[in-house]
């Protein structure tokens, strides 16, 4: 016990290190590529605005602490779900889990994130009324692949890491002509391997778990003639079922609150407050906040989750307005046993 909260004090004084403005030395304003990465898929996440460091959940922790993927109850967990994003940018996502052995090695999962930008009108400077020549179309694109792998190495504490690999594809583009008039395209893409870490740690008091973690760790990605890095995020969270302090039953009602402090590399700091009533384990209803943000504020959802031939099945809605963009709508298909 002690070797673990060795771990966490030192892990949290590093976060607290690289966050303090003294060391950071600048305001930090988009210093990071590869946004995609960066926006909440799962519906039930993102109606808790993604305070979900410290929520033990099932394969979708591998897109937020794959630690929590620990104490999943099932032998098989899949999820699939979509996001229409501002500028009518698309995202599918999927994870799938596996836990052999009723958990004794383990639990092992992998996660895919495809993101679809739209086709494009693709141009170039020219010497004429216009200003520019219209060359054609192109559709950028991105995904991300990653391996995960989570254990509960005692009743209270767990870690949990996933490898992934992110890929992202701006199109061709028309950057000279040929002697001939013949067009010179380049294409324009980048991928890298990159790493997520979290840990989970039950308190022993009622449901209070403290969770962190870190995502998006990654070597620095050189791109045509500039070098960016991955938007890495360090996250510390509690949660608790607060029901638990007046000993109402959770087989009945469940009301969570969850509480996520953010470090993200290229923009302020972020407080993430989500809350989830349950009914009898079938009914959800869920809010989050997200401060300090200048359009995204408040975000809403509702999940139910029937049991079919012992199967369970959950269906996740979340709406979250987003200023003078498009509202965000989110949907998520659960399925385990």
């Amino acid at each position: 016990m002690r070797t673990i909260l060795k771990t966490i004090m030192i892990a949290s004084f590093l976060i607290l290190i690289v966050s303090n403005p003294v060391y950071s030395g600048y305001k930090k304003l988009a210093q990071s590529g590869f946004k995609f990465l960066s926006v909440a898929t799962d519906a039930r996440a993102s109606a808790l605005s993604g305070a979900l460091t410290s929520m033990e959940g099932k394969s979708t922790s591998l897109f937020f602490n794959p630690a929590s993927m620990s104490r999943m109850n099932y032998e098989f967990d899949l999820s699939l779900g979509q996001v229409g994003w501002i500028a009518d940018i698309k995202y599918l996502y999927g994870s799938m889990a596996y836990r052999p052995m009723g958990g004794s090695i383990g639990v092992f999962g992998i996660s895919f994130l495809s993101v679809d930008y739209g086709t494009m009108q693709s141009t170039i400077l020219a010497n004429n009324d216009q200003g520019y020549l219209d060359v054609g179309e192109f559709a950028p694109y991105a995904y991300v692949v990653g391996l995960g792998y989570a254990k509960a190495l005692t009743n209270k504490f767990s870690v949990g890491g996933q490898i992934k690999y992110a890929f992202q594809d701006l199109g061709g583009g028309v950057v000279r002509f040929q002697s001939n008039e013949t067009q010179y395209t380049e294409k324009f893409n980048v991928g890298v391997v990159a790493f997520d870490f979290g840990i989970l740690y039950r308190t022993g008091f009622k449901s209070l778990i403290f969770g962190m973690n870190i995502r998006n760790f990654s070597k620095e990605i050189e791109y045509i003639k500039e070098s960016f890095q991955l938007p890495l995020n360090f996250e510390m969270g509690i949660s608790m079922n607060v029901l638990d302090l007046y000993e109402i039953s959770p087989e009945v009602h469940k009301l969570f609150l969850s509480v996520d402090a953010t470090h993200p590399r290229d923009y302020p700091e972020q407080l993430d407050i989500g809350m989830e009533y349950v009914f009898r384990n079938t009914f959800a209803l869920r809010m989050g906040y997200t401060t300090p943000t200048d359009e995204q504020g408040m975000s809403f959802g509702v999940g139910l989750k029937p049991t079919i031939s012992k199967m369970n099945v959950a269906i996740d809605y979340a709406y979250t307005p987003f200023g003078i963009f498009n509202d965000v709508h989110r949907i998520s298909f659960n399925i385990s046993f």
